[in-house]
């Protein structure tokens, strides 16, 4: 997991070259004028969502986890707190569901070992495949344009 702003991702586009595409768009494109939806970038290899909606309280919404896609989250406006769990010894609530390439984890059983980390706009977040993660919480309902590039390995 990393979590950074647009201004450093020069850091992060040795790591692939199509995670380097999908950071540039990011920088390069004014989300605040699309409209929400699915938008491909690279066919399959890289798409883009944007999305509004409001954030949830932590203990009502599950952890995920990717095994095909890095997901690139990016605050448009709003803010947000995502929570990141170590994957050691984890046990998925919901087994991996390959067609949505994603696998659930539960709040309750895995609260003791989660940390919670801020994600303001101007702020992203890479989540590698194995990177168990919870997005769109806050402990107040917030209003949060978000676009998540998915980027297969």
């Amino acid at each position: 997991m990393i979590v950074d702003t647009l201004a450093n991702r020069h850091l992060y586009t040795q790591l692939s070259p199509r995670l380097a595409k999908a950071l540039a768009h990011l920088a390069d494109t004014d989300f605040s004028q699309l409209e929400v939806g699915n938008y491909p970038l690279e066919g399959k290899d890289i798409f883009v969502i944007v999305n509004d909606y409001e954030t949830k309280p932590k203990e009502i919404e599950p952890f995920e986890v990717h095994q095909q896609y890095i997901d690139v989250q990016y605050v448009v406006s709003g803010e947000e707190e995502f929570g990141y769990l170590p994957l050691a010894n984890q046990t998925p609530s919901k087994p991996y569901f390959d067609k949505h390439d994603y696998a659930e984890y539960g709040y309750e059983s895995n609260k003791d070992d989660a940390a919670f980390i801020p994600l303001k706009a101007g702020m992203f977040a890479l989540f590698f495949p194995g990177d168990i993660h919870m997005p769109g919480t806050s402990p107040t309902p917030q209003k949060v344009r978000k676009v998540v590039i998915k980027v297969r390995v």
